[in-house]
Parts: C-alpha cells; sequence; structure tokens
C-alpha cells in the first residue's frame, strides 16, 4: 500500500528533514526573497510618492504615475498567468482555507472598486482637460488603473481562499509585487488626498510658505486653467471618491497577504475546523443596538454636513468655534458610548462558555496586527494633542473638549481592540438544532406529559411509543433528557444577544468615525491649538502620516467586528 506523502506531513510534523518534500524545505527562502523583493519596492515607490510632493525636489508626479502603471502592467500580466496556467494545473489547489476571504470581506472589496472606477472616469476626464499641457502618462495611469482593479477584484473572488502547491515561488513573488502595488497606490492617493486638504484649508497660508512645503498635482497644473464647469465637477469628483480608492487598495493588500501565507500550506482537516457560518442580520437581537446605532450614524452626519458648511464659511467666520464644540462634543459622546460597550462586552465574555479557538490562522492574526498597528496613527495624534493642551496657555473651552477627546480616543481604541481580538479568538456557537439525533423529533412536541412511557425511536425518525423500549432500533429516553430537550429551545441565550448587539453597535459607530475624518473632516486642522505649538511643517506632517493609518483603523474595525456579529 503506497502513503500519501502530504498524509506524513500533515500527521508528522516533526519528522527528519530528509523525509520532507523539497519544496518544503526552500519555503523559508521563496519567502524571503519575495519579502526583500516587496521591502525594495514599496522604499523605492515611498521614495517617488514623498519626493514628488515636495516643490523643491525636481521629481514631478508623472514620474510616481509611470512607475504606478509599469509595476501594475507587470501584476496584469502575472494575475493572468496565474488564472490561465497556474490554477489550471494538475493538483495546482489541493485545500482551501475556510478562513481566508469570507464573503463579506469580497463583498466590501467589490463595493469599493465600483467606486475606484467611477473615480477613474472622473480623474481621466479631469486629465483630459489639460492634453495640451499636460504628459499623456496622467491619462494613461487612471485608465491601466481601472483595468487592475477590474482584473484583480475577479482574481480576488475567486482566488483569495487558494492553497496553491504548484509555481511556489513565481506565485509568492507575483503576490508580494501585486500586494506592494497596492500599498505604492495608497501611498499615491494619500499624498495626492493630503496635498489636495492642505490647500484647501490652508488658502491664506503665505503662498512661498505653502509652495516650499507641498507641490502635488497642483504644481504640475500651474500652467493650465480648469475654467470650465464640466472640468471642475471631474476635479471635485474624483478627490470625494478617493477615501474609497484608499481602502480598497488596503482591502485588497490584506488578502493577498493571506494568499502569499497559504502559498504551500498544508492543511489537516482533522484540526482545521471549518465552521459553516450564516449569515442572518436581525437573528436574535433586540434591534437596540442597530436603532441606536442607526441613531449615531443619522447624528453624525448631520454633524459633519453643519461642521463643513461653518468651518469652510469665509463669510462667517465665527462659526468656526461653534462648529469645532459641536464636532467635539458629539464624537466625545460617541466614543464614551463605545467604550462603555465595549467593557461591557468583555465582561460578557468572561461568562461565555465557548472555547478559544488556538488553530492556525493566518487571516485572523492578520486582523490583530493591522487593528494593533493601524490604532498607532490615532494614539500618536492623540498624544501629540493632549501634550499641546496641556503645556499650552490659555485653556478654553474648545482647548478642554480637545483634552478630552484625545483622552477618549485613546481609552476607546484599547477597550474596542481587546474586545474584537477575545470575539475573533471564540470558536462559533454551536446549533441550537445539532442535537443528539434520538431527540430531534421532540422539539416538534407540542406538550410531553413527562410522567408517560418512554418513548420509541425509530431509526426512521417517527416517534411511536413502544411497549418494548429495549427493543433493537429502539432507545430509551428518560423523562429528563425530555425535560432537557424542551427547555433548550426556549432558553435565553442573553449572552449570544448581548454580544450582537454590541457588535451592530459598534459597527454602525465606527461607519461615522471612518465617514467623519475621510470625507474632510480635520479638527487638527481646524482648531489653532496644535498649529501654534507645533508649527504649521511638523503638525502637518505628523497629522498626514498618522491620520490615514485611523481612518484605516475604522474600517478594518467594521470588517472584523461584522465577524464577531456573525460568529456571536
Amino acid at each position: 500500500m503506497t502513503e500519501d506523502p502530504t498524509g506524513s506531513l500533515r500527521h508528522h510534523p516533526h519528522s527528519s528533514p530528509l523525509t520532507h518534500n523539497p519544496k518544503e524545505i526552500w519555503k523559508k527562502g521563496g519567502r524571503m526573497f519575495s519579502v526583500l523583493l516587496a521591502i525594495n519596492l514599496v522604499l523605492l515607490a515611498c521614495t517617488l510618492v514623498s519626493s514628488a510632493a515636495f516643490n523643491k525636489v525636481a521629481v514631478h508626479d508623472y514620474d510616481v504615475f509611470f512607475m504606478l502603471t509599469i509595476i501594475m502592467l507587470i501584476c496584469i500580466a502575472w494575475i493572468l498567468f496565474y488564472l490561465i496556467v497556474t490554477a489550471k494545473r494538475r493538483d495546482a489547489i489541493l485545500y482551501k482555507d475556510s478562513h481566508a476571504g469570507p464573503v463579506w470581506l469580497r463583498g466590501g472589496l467589490v463595493l469599493f472598486a465600483i467606486f475606484t472606477l467611477v473615480m477613474d472616469v472622473f480623474k481621466t476626464g479631469y486629465y483630459s482637460s489639460f492634453l495640451n499641457c499636460l504628459s499623456a502618462i496622467k491619462i494613461i495611469y487612471p485608465l491601466v488603473q481601472a483595468v487592475f482593479v477590474i482584473i484583480q477584484t475577479y482574481f480576488l473572488w475567486i482566488s483569495a481562499k487558494d492553497c496553491v502547491h504548484v509555481h511556489l515561488d513565481v506565485t509568492r513573488c507575483g503576490l508580494m509585487l501585486t500586494l506592494t502595488t497596492n500599498l505604492a497606490v495608497w501611498m499615491s492617493a494619500v499624498t495626492d488626498e493630503s496635498v489636495h486638504k492642505a490647500h484647501t484649508k490652508f488658502q491664506n497660508v503665505t503662498e512661498g510658505t505653502h509652495r516650499w512645503i507641498m507641490k502635488g498635482n497642483f504644481g504640475s497644473t500651474e500652467s493650465c486653467s480648469c475654467d470650465s464647469q464640466i472640468c471642475q465637477i471631474f476635479q471635485s469628483g474624483y478627490f470625494w471618491l478617493y477615501p474609497f480608492n484608499i481602502e480598497y487598495s488596503l482591502f485588497a493588500s490584506a488578502m493577498l497577504y493571506v494568499m502569499w501565507k497559504n502559498v504551500g500550506r498544508l492543511i489537516d482537516h482533522h484540526t482545521h475546523h471549518i465552521h459553516h457560518l450564516k449569515f442572518r442580520l436581525f437573528r436574535r437581537t433586540f434591534f437596540v443596538g442597530i436603532i441606536l446605532g442607526l441613531f449615531i450614524l443619522v447624528s453624525g452626519l448631520a454633524v459633519l454636513i453643519i461642521y463643513e458648511v461653518q468651518v469652510n464659511s469665509s463669510s462667517q467666520p465665527d462659526k468656526k468655534d461653534e462648529a469645532l464644540i459641536m464636532y467635539y462634543t458629539f464624537n466625545i459622546v460617541c466614543l464614551s458610548l463605545m467604550s462603555l460597550v465595549c467593557i461591557g462586552g468583555s465582561i460578557v465574555y468572561r461568562f461565555d462558555k465557548r472555547d478559544m479557538d488556538h488553530h492556525k490562522n493566518p487571516t485572523r492574526t492578520l486582523d490583530m496586527a493591522l487593528l494593533l498597528g493601524a490604532a498607532l496613527g490615532q494614539y500618536a495624534i492623540s498624544y501629540y494633542s493632549i501634550v499641546a493642551v496641556v503645556a499650552s496657555t490659555p485653556r478654553d473651552a474648545i482647548s478642554a473638549l480637545n483634552l478630552t477627546y484625545s483622552l477618549l480616543m485613546i481609552a476607546q481604541h484599547t477597550f474596542q481592540n481587546i474586545f474584537i481580538i477575545e470575539g475573533l479568538h471564540r470558536q462559533p456557537p454551536e446549533d441550537d438544532h445539532k442535537i443528539h439525533p434520538h431527540q430531534k423529533d421532540l422539539y416538534g412536541l407540542t406538550f410531553v406529559n413527562i410522567n408517560a412511557v418512554s418513548l420509541r425511536v425509530p431509526e426512521s425518525g417517527s416517534a411511536q411509543p413502544s411497549p418494548l423500549p429495549h427493543s433493537q432500533g429502539a432507545v430509551a429516553i428518560q423523562p429528563s433528557d425530555v425535560v432537557q430537550s424542551i427547555m433548550i429551545p426556549k432558553k435565553v441565550k442573553w449572552r449570544r444577544k448581548f454580544l450582537k448587539e454590541i457588535s451592530l453597535f459598534l459597527l454602525l459607530c465606527n461607519i461615522i468615525l471612518w465617514i467623519m475624518p475621510a470625507f474632510g473632516a480635520r479638527p487638527q486642522f481646524d482648531n489653532d491649538k496644535e498649529l501654534s505649538f507645533y508649527g504649521y511643517s511638523m503638525w502637518a506632517a505628523i497629522v498626514d502620516i498618522c491620520l490615514p493609518f485611523g481612518i484605516f483603523y475604522r474600517m478594518h474595525a467594521v470588517a472584523s467586528l461584522l465577524e464577531v456579529y456573525i460568529m456571536s
């Protein structure tokens, strides 16, 4: 009898290296080569993007667009090679990682991809207005990006769960190249959006100072005029769609990293538990979390609209302080409720009887790392604000609100991370209807006389009274078992309901806390306390570097809370 080599690898992980597959021996070497490739490409992209943002550096934004266009074309070629050649090979995909690429994550990726394609249409229309005075690469770049987004989204939709076992080194390098391409696109989009926000917020800053600090697209289009109404619509349209492009690049990068970790992975189905979780949004809920969350969401949208109108109103500059007070008050209330709810959820977990899931799960490991890493951005901004408020004088009402807001932001991130990470490590609850096969028909009974004789449950499943309870094919069921069978479905699952309410409420709150900074709310610049304490150059660098991570944290928390909700 022949022995399965993969089976021996699964059941004898500590066997001698001489018995291992040569591909497994080179696993770490192949990963190291792809990681080094990714590091060098990220550093090159970071250098070009940051250099193109400063006015006194002889690097232009079309140099960045040229580099991004080339690497996107290479990624398109590799993805097509994977779909046409690698995935079609015999025994190419032996396993599927059930935890990777859940449907709600892929659905979010498709949603962000649609908005990214709309942004590319607006960007193409905007740059086409300057065809006579701009480089052609600025029109080619959004077109190539649109093709890249379409192909990559299709690739991730059908291949996110793959554990590839052929073309290992090529696949690892291709995945890392595609991942770093998304990160480079993300850096370019964040820089472009930051320059646009700075140009909008600081039109009154000395022109020489502003031009020395950043140029972005504004420095390259000085000789071109956007006078037509359609040109202005295209310009404002694609800047408003930048947040979706940013989130798309980060979502795709996370899914590609999980695929990279799964290349060559051998999954033991005896230890790899597959949980088929059903997404039922309003099952076993009291609607308290969804109602309160929607109230916070709608209120936040109203606060954002009023804030943007009053802060950007040049005719009424005295409305700026009122807008800041309103913004800080809303966030203080929201963050306080979220912190209390997270603490309550962590207390409920102390009484949760579900086992902890300690199995290897690259998706969960990445989720934890992204939550903890992305929170550092908001931590940094909050601590800088705390130092500026405490060390500055005089201290007014806005400073007090800013200090409270910064402290609550730190507390809320901490408590929410604890709640989410503990929820992700819990085993999904067993289905209430998965009971012993001999008791399955008892659930249909309206009334059972406990003092009556035992019920005979034949193998066919129909309950019949029998004078011979111990005959072949019959099982005697005690009255206590009958009572337990009837009591289980009526038992109030208050812990699960409470956790679901918490998850829904936190999910909606994180959505509004993502929308507000992603679509223009910048109290860090509208409040003069930090600007006067650190100076424009230093404070702008702190916010522009740290805030994108804080924005990404909110959207990633939404995805993680959705998974916690489904697993509760």
